[in-house]
């Protein structure tokens, strides 16, 4: 069954997006929008084996190509840092989103490294 969900506004991103939004699964979210690039959020999500699993999600807001998905994304990351955000595309039949250890701007020098 697929249902409407209006487009986000300014005021939904300001408040926890699972109040207003019912959340989704992925295949759900395939479904409502094929073919897509997408924001997504995690409303409940947890780590296995070094990937993140997205148990519930919602669309924050479409996008038309990748670039403009990754730089809405930035956007929603610096105004809700703690919010979890992801870019996709509904092309995807499995939502992997890999775990990996931000080193920051300065990263590991080879100073750090064992002999």
């Amino acid at each position: 069954m697929l249902r409407n969900h209006p487009p986000p506004s300014q005021k939904l991103l300001d408040l926890r997006f699972d109040v207003y939004a019912e959340p989704m699964r992925w295949s759900e979210v395939r479904a409502a929008h094929p073919d897509q690039w997408l924001v997504i959020e995690a409303l409940d999500a947890h780590s296995e084996n070094d990937h993140r699993v997205f148990d519930r999600i919602a669309v924050v807001d479409t996008c038309p190509d990748g670039r403009t998905t990754m730089k809405r994304y930035a956007e929603l990351r610096r105004q809700h840092p703690q919010r979890e955000f992801c870019f996709v595309h509904t092309s995807a039949i499995e939502l992997k989103i890999e775990e990996r250890l931000w080193l920051g701007i300065r990263g590991l020098r080879a100073t750090d490294l064992p002999a």
